[in-house]
């Protein structure tokens, strides 16, 4: 049988260790990192990948695209598909700086406390979030969106940006995603009035809500923070939280840990899925997100 090869594309100057080692850790024997890639290089980068192996080995060989920008990577995964030649089919897994595997293992988690703890679903539910510029909360928006929930990005400068990131979500996915302004703590608060759901992604060590601001939202049923460095991005979750009542009103909180926790497995899982397939996979948050939910249950 061909040795497993697996080649890393990123647009960074360094490819993640962390990929890495999740790759390794799964069963790949042989990775060739590629760093300072651009969208233009995906071509000919996949076509040498292709054609230097027989077509049967295709599900022995696959491109995984890292880097720290959601869009980019799902371009370049376009590129890489458009560049095979059947019967020359690789693999291709985005995951671009863990944000797939993260905002899959994020609304996963709020799923299963929603249908524990309140015996409902994201159907409906109106999911706020924070860092709304990041890769992590353009993940959860679209796959809440996609759930059927109304998902609102929350932007830390101002409403501009994280606008201009829902519409390209429109575009490219056919969702509506709100967007508001959270710079000020009277906008944040605002922002989360009906929430049933906060998610919070935001830089680390931030800390985004207080006790104080949670009173503003009394609706909220769960709320998940990804932030594992001191103080916490939500008041009272602490990061091995596991639907832990918050400080006000009936929610729980989940932390990060916890969303790590099922992380770690979904990425691992998907890297055995390439390697045990007998059929070329494409794999990207939506994959992620189908095993994210049996793995948190």
């Amino acid at each position: 049988m061909a040795r497993s090869i697996l080649h890393m594309l990123t647009p960074l100057k360094h490819m993640s260790p962390f990929d890495v080692n999740m790759a390794i850790d799964a069963g790949f024997e042989t990775l060739i990192p590629y760093t300072n890639v651009d969208l233009a290089d995906v071509v000919s980068l996949t076509q040498d990948s292709i054609f230097s192996r027989a077509p049967q080995d295709g599900v022995r060989t696959g491109i995984f695209i890292g880097g720290k920008n959601a869009e980019l990577a799902l371009d370049m995964v376009d590129r890489a598909k458009k560049a095979f030649v059947p019967p020359f089919v690789n693999h291709v897994f985005a995951d671009p700086a863990g944000s797939f595997t993260t905002g899959a293992a994020m609304v996963a988690e709020v799923n299963r406390a929603l249908k524990a703890r309140f015996s409902t679903d994201l159907k409906g539910k109106r999911i706020v979030i924070f860092g709304g510029a990041g890769v992590v909360a353009y993940v959860a928006a679209v796959i809440g969106a996609l759930e059927g929930a109304q998902t609102v990005l929350v932007g830390h400068d101002g409403e501009e940006r994280v606008s201009k990131i829902a519409f390209t979500m429109k575009w490219r996915f056919g969702i509506e995603v709100g967007a508001v302004d959270g710079t000020a703590p009277e906008a944040r608060r605002a922002a989360i009035t009906d929430a049933d759901v906060i998610l919070s992604a935001g830089p680390a060590g931030v800390s985004i809500l207080t006790a104080e601001d949670l009173e503003s939202a009394p609706k909220l049923l769960v709320a998940s923070d990804v932030n594992a460095v001191p103080p916490a991005g939500i008041a009272g979750i602490d990061v091995n939280a596991v639907d832990v009542a918050l400080p006000v009103g009936k929610g729980v909180g989940i932390g990060a840990l916890a969303v790590g926790n099922v992380k770690y497995q979904t990425q691992c899982r998907l890297f055995r899925q390439m390697l045990e397939a007998q059929e070329p996979l494409c794999l990207d948050f939506r994959d992620a997100y189908k095993l994210a939910v049996e793995i948190a249950g």
